[in-house]
């Protein structure tokens, strides 16, 4: 059995902020797969499912973020399962926005979900970092705790979604290939407008090229003439 988390705060008002990506990766792969049943259990909403033949669970804790290791913990105790059995998604700083990276150990990264979570579970699960960009060092407080934009859309979805869709692969270990599929989802459409074709030149000009200048004669009577014609007064 696996145990997939993830990690945000609880509440309405904090339910489109940058830091609760981690709950929206959850709750993509709970409507990808048909899993609706949440209950409150273990300090969190706990859904159990099947995907692709494994049986897992889905943990959204209500601890708020600095105590997420109390849910995670107690989750993982009472259904024996093994840390290198659980999966945690959240917000990563370091990671352009739409950008995922997928690792098992580690640091923490300043990470209070991360904070809390390694001290009780150990540090030997999967971590799957999901970039939400770094807006400088004064400003982080108010971008993990401020909603995302009307813009962020055009990545937020499709990574949502793609989640949902792939998540199978890192349930068989396929990490390389569920960050491929990722990547491919997010791949901006190639621009596809055909260049105009060169200006054709008239059939006309075609048909007749320039006539090369024809030579004056030198000597002889009509020289003898033109230079009559053309002499100055």
């Amino acid at each position: 059995m696996k145990l997939l988390v993830g990690l945000g705060n609880p509440g309405s008002q904090y339910e489109g902020n940058r830091h609760n990506i981690g709950f929206m990766a959850i709750d993509a792969i709970a409507r990808e797969h048909g899993i609706s049943q949440f209950r409150s259990k273990h300090a969190g909403l706990l859904a159990e499912g099947n995907i692709a033949g494994e049986k897992l669970l889905l943990l959204k804790p209500q601890t708020f973020m600095n105590r997420s290791g109390d849910s995670v913990q107690q989750a993982a105790k009472f259904f024996k399962i093994e840390p290198a059995d659980i999966i945690v998604f959240y917000d990563e700083l370091d990671l352009v926005p739409g950008k995922v990276r997928v690792k098992i150990g580690g640091g923490n990264g300043g990470h209070n979900g991360l904070r809390s979570i390694d001290p009780q579970i150990g540090l030997n699960y999967k971590r799957v970092r999901l970039g939400i960009g770094h807006p400088g060092k004064e400003f982080v407080t108010p971008h993990v705790l401020g909603d995302f934009a009307k813009a962020d859309q055009a990545w937020l979805t499709p990574l949502l979604d793609g989640i949902g869709k792939h998540v199978d692969l890192l349930l068989k270990g396929d990490d390389a290939g569920f960050m491929n599929k990722l990547a491919l989802a997010l791949k901006p459409a190639e621009d596809k407008t055909e260049k105009p074709a060169p200006k054709a030149q008239s059939h006309v000009r075609q048909a007749r090229p320039s006539a090369p200048q024809a030579k004056l004669p030198q000597s002889g009577p009509m020289a003898d003439m033109l230079k009559k014609l053309f002499r100055s007064e």
